[in-house]
């Protein structure tokens, strides 16, 4: 064995970072390491704004040395193997490095693999993500001259689960702002436009007014690029087949069940994506390949030593930074009563999460909620004069812009309570 820490940390994300940052500041003599191969950090839920013209995506990016915490070590490689049984992580150059406490967050990956087609043609012509290149998207929207504008996303759990509509709203902001001729279409392999109902009401307005067709229970399987064609699976149950008729208004064509074929002039989608194959191949994963820990301790439920947060967590909630910023004080109690000899039955953790539902330029919606789906809307807001964070507001947007960032980089990264 190369090394070992106290703590062990897989992930220079938002999760690691955060995690770090906070137990130093509880205890600067913890002898951390952070396993992170980048050299660049990302604020990715800017890359939406970005993807819409409105912000800069250098102003994205940060250098990792910059941000790994004062007092850990950053060991710059890629963990490839658990060996939970010894206390031990694999590493590609590193060889094997051990630990006491382990916290796994390495976030997830993009598998465009999982579609056909998807994987030649991303980030090409007119197929276009935030995801993985927010600048294309923008050239992409820029450069639109009209026809069909399809908005997709997976049927795989995704990343921020509303970025494949936010852009959808901006663009169509932008076509009708500037006289385009467009069909704008989301395709959802869900039923709704999204589950926290006073934000579904939101929502079902703003794709009223945008004229936006909405098309439920369609999963992406195909994708033409040389033709401009996508293939959906319908994943609805036989009382929803209604929907699938054919939209003549959009050139839409179905055979049989399987095959809805549509049209694009251009087609923005959300990537499948899965937990590293590290963790999906390991036996820290549950049935589904996530890590596999205590949805509300966010201890693992086979080894009391590992701890996961973060996207590749298998928790039941929407996967976004605003769930990490709920989940690290909880991780980071229970590890340092574990170091104390003391069980870690901090369970408080009740599936936070928030998702900033941009609804055109200058105007969004806050969405708040736990694992039940309740609306949770912070009492903050109120400072901030929004006082129905469910309705569009401008000062949201304000904070979607210009507050978060500034909350991420200065107070989040630095392991501020936020």
């Amino acid at each position: 064995m190369n090394s070992s820490h106290d703590i062990l940390i897989i992930g220079g994300g938002s999760g690691g970072i955060m995690t770090a940052a906070q137990l130093l500041k509880k205890d600067k003599t913890l002898d951390i390491a952070i396993i992170e191969p980048s050299d660049t950090h990302y604020y990715q839920p800017a890359w939406t704004l970005v993807g819409a013209g409105t912000y800069n995506y250098e102003d994205t990016a940060k250098p990792m040395k910059d941000l790994i915490p004062e007092g850990a070590k950053w060991i710059k490689d890629y963990a490839t193997k658990f060996n939970a049984t010894e206390n031990i992580v694999e590493t590609k150059n590193n060889g094997s490095i051990g630990y006491k406490y382990l916290v796994v967050s390495p976030g997830l990956v993009m598998d465009p693999k999982q579609i056909e087609g998807l994987e030649e043609s991303l980030g090409k012509g007119v197929v276009c993500s935030n995801y993985t290149d927010p600048k294309h998207t923008w050239e992409v929207i820029k450069n639109f001259k009209g026809g069909n504008a399809i908005f997709t996303q997976p049927t795989t759990p995704i990343k921020c689960g509303g970025a494949p509509q936010k852009i959808a709203y901006l663009a169509a902001d932008y076509f009708r702002k500037n006289k385009i001729d467009s069909k704008v279409v989301f395709a959802t392999p869900g039923s709704v436009l999204f589950g926290v109902k006073p934000i579904r009401d939101t929502l079902t307005r703003v794709v009223e007014r945008y004229g936006i067709v909405f098309k439920p229970f369609y999963a992406p399987r195909h994708i033409d690029a040389k033709n401009k064609k996508i293939i959906f699976s319908y994943t609805g149950d036989d009382e929803n087949q209604c929907v699938t008729n054919e939209s003549k208004e959009i050139g839409e064509k179905i055979s049989g069940v399987a095959n809805i074929e549509v049209p694009f002039d251009m087609l923005h989608i959300a990537p499948p994506q899965a937990a590293p194959k590290f963790v999906r191949d390991s036996e820290l994963a549950n049935k589904d390949g996530w890590l596999d820990v205590n949805i509300n301790t966010l201890q693992h439920n086979k080894y009391p030593t590992i701890f996961g947060l973060g996207d590749v967590a298998g928790l039941p909630t929407a996967k976004t930074g605003a769930a990490i910023r709920k989940q690290v004080p909880v991780l980071v109690d229970n590890i340092l009563k574990l170091m104390n000899n003391q069980e870690a039955n901090n369970n408080s953790y009740q599936g936070y999460s928030s998702c900033p539902l941009v609804t055109g330029y200058g105007k969004m919606t806050l969405a708040e909620f736990d694992y039940e789906g309740n609306f949770t809307p912070d009492p903050k807001l109120k400072q901030m004069l929004v006082f129905n964070s469910a309705k569009e507001h401008w000062r949201l947007w304000m904070l979607k812009k210009y507050g978060l960032p500034y909350l991420y980089w200065n107070k989040m990264m630095k392991g501020e309570a936020v």
